[in-house]
């Protein structure tokens, strides 16, 4: 499963800069996603057959020097036939005559999220409710004086809760962090494969 949330800053979100459906429209291809990624890592602008290079080794899995000129040259042309035209026509990249790709200000004003779920994961917002709902059946439990809590105050309950969503904010701050596109090496959606 794979879930993504962009954010933009005023000057994208207001007037001049990409809708939402936009935003979920680039993204929803892989190798635009890869390519974003890439581009929010490099400060200077990325030749094609380099930025292919890299897309094609997260899709393979495996070193950017172990692709195979085959399976670049593949990635490549669909780069350049489709891929590219379409972050361009949405003001994402520019294209240079040299075949050099460079981020625009739209992509670098957006904050892009991309959760990838394994089959056995819940997402953070899912474990948000069931924490909540931990937190309250252990307050009633206290309240009622439930035979086992009774040993607890509410003052008890307030300060385990405080602290078990403090912990979990924290948790999902790091992991979050890692999960933006262009914050590691790797796209997030790779490195849930390893």
């Amino acid at each position: 499963m794979l879930s993504a949330i962009a954010t933009a800053d005023e000057s994208n979100s207001n007037g001049g800069g990409l809708t939402e459906d936009e935003i979920f429209d680039v993204l929803s291809n892989r190798r635009r996603r890869f390519v974003i990624h890439a581009l929010k890592r490099t400060e200077e602008p990325l030749d094609v057959s380099e930025l292919s290079t890299h897309v094609t080794a997260w899709e393979l899995d495996v070193e950017p020097g172990e692709v195979e000129y085959e399976d670049r040259r593949n990635v490549y042309s669909t780069l350049q036939r489709t891929h590219l035209p379409k972050l361009e026509e949405k003001d994402i990249v520019e294209v240079d005559e040299e075949n050099r790709v460079r981020p625009t200000p739209a992509l670098e004003n957006l904050d892009i999220y991309i959760e990838a779920l394994g089959s056995r994961e819940i997402p953070w917002s899912l474990y948000y409710v069931g924490l909540a709902g931990v937190a309250v059946s252990l307050l009633l439990a206290v309240a009622t004086n439930t035979p086992g809590f009774g040993v607890f105050t509410p003052l008890d309950v307030g300060v385990f809760i405080a602290t078990t969503f403090g912990v979990s904010a924290v948790v999902h701050h790091v992991v979050g962090r890692r999960a933006r596109l262009g914050n590691t090496e790797k796209p997030p959606e790779v490195r849930k494969i390893e």
